[in-house]
């Protein structure tokens, strides 16, 4: 089954795991994931992410965090789409609730946060707005 929208279906799949208070996720792995997993896991937003290999078909395991009994990302939205790609300069990138968020930025130098983005001055399309 291919999807027109992968990471979409990854963040409507931790969403809707972080309201059925899961304690793991999984989900088929790419790169790409595996990178915005890596960026979650380093601003805190989850545990712990793990990449198994089952068949030849990879998968990424998330193990989300909770901060008393509430999920710690309140709200994760898609910014660009398939349909609708949003590109910013390293000036005009997005901040999510003046700073307290994170915006994922895809740039020519990998995926990474806004404020890396903005320390680096490069600008690039904007995958997602966590907060």
């Amino acid at each position: 089954m291919s999807l027109s929208d992968p990471i979409g279906d990854m963040l409507a799949r931790l969403k809707n795991s972080q309201k059925r208070n899961h304690k793991k996720l999984e989900l088929p792995s790419s790169k790409f994931k595996t990178k915005i997993a890596e960026i979650l896991k380093s601003e805190g937003y989850i545990i712990d992410y793990e990449v198994k290999s089952d068949d030849n078909k990879p998968s990424l395991e998330i193990s989300l965090k909770y901060n008393s009994g509430n999920p710690v990302i309140s709200s994760i939205e898609r910014v660009s789409k398939p349909g609708r790609r949003i590109f910013s300069s390293a000036e005009s990138l997005p901040k999510v609730n003046n700073g307290l968020g994170i915006a994922i930025i895809s740039t020519p130098k990998g995926v990474m946060t806004d404020i890396d983005a903005r320390k680096q001055k490069v600008g690039g399309e904007v995958i997602c707005k966590v907060f």
